[in-house]
């Protein structure tokens, strides 16, 4: 004889079931704590709390990356955040694109609380995350492994209407819109110069320590940090950009 009793339902059915319902309340849940949060009704500190503007001073978060991002797309915003910073920033016009080069949304950096060797037009999300590097990475870094202050940072530069590496062809460089900065050297207070070329593998524990603390610090903030581990090209300074890729060498 057959049994013609329903089978009860398979084990994975019923955890799909249960998976299903937990991610729907997890889902309702947070809809919810969003709604209570924009109303003002729950009172998170700034750093947790996705809907308020990126502030350079706060402490970094899992959220900065994020808000971060959110700049790229909005020009108030990001002029916002470089007001309420120490870097010594003006708009500069939009100059519309040609065979890949370009500006849009740049400002032209003149200080912030460090000196530069020079003056730079950059994209505002780029100066935002520099701001954030410089605060959260670079300063402490160089209190920490040197006992001293930051005063001038030596770069090459960030607009240059080129492909990657120089190449005569290929893609263009992050350059060529203002996205990217080369860094070459930091020099301290007390006037001693450390530069990429000769500290990151120069026999001085010290110094290649604070340069590695910068490389690794810079990846929370930018998308594409390089090295002189990238390769001979970047034997002399960091490449720091806000692209569409990924990378920390």
């Amino acid at each position: 004889m057959h049994d013609n009793q329903p089978q009860p339902p398979r084990r994975s059915s019923i955890t799909r079931v249960v998976l299903a319902r937990l991610i729907l309340a997890l889902a309702l849940g947070l809809a919810v704590a969003s709604g209570l949060i924009r109303a003002g009704f729950l009172d998170i500190p700034n750093r947790f709390n996705p809907f308020t503007p990126l502030r350079v001073a706060d402490d970094v978060s899992w959220l900065t990356r994020w808000k971060l991002s959110r700049l790229e797309g909005n020009r108030g915003q990001c002029l916002a955040v470089l007001d309420g910073s120490p870097v010594a920033h003006r708009a500069v016009p939009d100059r519309a694109s040609e065979d890949g080069c370009g500006l849009s949304n740049a400002v032209e950096v003149s200080r912030s609380s460090v000196g530069l060797s020079g003056s730079f037009t950059a994209t505002c999300p780029l100066t935002v995350a520099w701001a954030l590097f410089e605060r959260h990475v670079l300063l402490p870094a160089a209190r920490d492994h040197l006992g001293q202050e930051v005063v001038r940072v030596v770069h090459f530069g960030t607009y240059a209407c080129r492909n990657i590496n120089h190449r005569a062809g290929g893609r263009r460089s992050e350059h060529a819109t203002a996205n990217a900065i080369d860094i070459a050297g930091f020099v301290l207070a007390d006037g001693r110069q450390i530069t990429v070329r000769s500290y990151w593998s120069g026999g001085d524990e010290r110094r290649e320590a604070f340069l590695r603390a910068l490389r690794d610090g810079a990846c929370r903030f930018f998308d594409v940090v390089l090295s002189p581990d990238y390769n001979e090209a970047h034997h002399d300074h960091f490449h720091f950009d806000m692209g569409s890729y990924r990378a920390c060498r």
